[in-house]
């Protein structure tokens, strides 16, 4: 096995995503996590699109964070998708929904107003009635198996582990399934351990300086927070 070293940002999702697959596959890995505000000169000399993540594999580097899952779970063990063909795209399918439910949560915490704001959580909460009527009996997507659909959805449920301290998102109301599929992933290492331990507050800080509804509504809560203490 070559070196591996996974090209990081502490707050991308795409970049959990193969973290994810690479702590269930048990490899070690060096992170190395870049400013994508000031890019290095090396980043952008081996990423075509200027973004993150990128497996450098020896001297090779892949792109992509779909392809990136796909290379690990061609070349090492234990696989992560299906073996039968048909249940093996339809992973691949559900793969792509997340990516559309995380521009989805892009859109919900970017919103420059209210409207906008319910827009968008009308849209999530459209998306994960979709995945209640999709899943099973769980814990994972397709059952007692983790899946690559498990390392996609688990950074973008961890999103709203966060909103949560400041707000109430209103989109698990009626997907008990999902809800308990969102609780299952957040206790696994892999899920768990694919960021630092101050996500939280980087997120935090991250949704704060973005000047959206949802700044602003964080700090109305802070705002009242002091209030009570007044």
């Amino acid at each position: 096995m070559p070196k591996l070293d996974l090209v990081s940002h502490h707050l991308c999702p795409y970049v959990q995503r193969a973290a994810i697959a690479l702590a269930e596959k048990g490899v070690s890995v060096n992170r190395l996590y870049v400013d994508l505000a000031s890019k290095p000169d090396w980043f952008k000399a081996i990423s075509p699109l200027g973004k993150v993540p990128l497996l450098r594999v020896g001297d090779d580097v892949i792109f992509e964070s779909a392809v990136i899952c796909e290379y690990l779970d061609d070349t090492i063990a234990p696989r992560l998708h299906p073996a039968d063909p048909i249940a093996r795209a339809k992973h691949r399918a559900w793969v792509e929904f997340a990516s559309a439910t995380l521009n989805d949560i892009w859109g919900y915490y970017v919103a420059p107003d209210a409207a906008a704001f319910e827009k968008k959580r009308a849209d999530l909460a459209a998306k994960f009635a979709w995945l209640e009527r999709a899943l099973g009996a769980g814990p994972y997507f397709e059952g007692p198996r983790f899946s690559l659909v498990d390392a996609a959805f688990g950074p973008a449920f961890r999103y709203f582990d966060v909103f949560e301290t400041f707000l109430d998102p209103r989109v698990f109301e009626t997907t008990p399934k999902v809800r308990a599929w969102r609780a299952a992933l957040a206790a696994r290492p892999s899920v768990r351990d694919a960021v630092q331990p101050d996500y939280p507050v980087r997120l935090m800080a991250f949704l704060q300086a973005r000047g959206s509804h949802i700044s602003r509504m964080m700090a109305s809560d802070k705002a009242d927070e002091r209030a009570a203490f007044a």
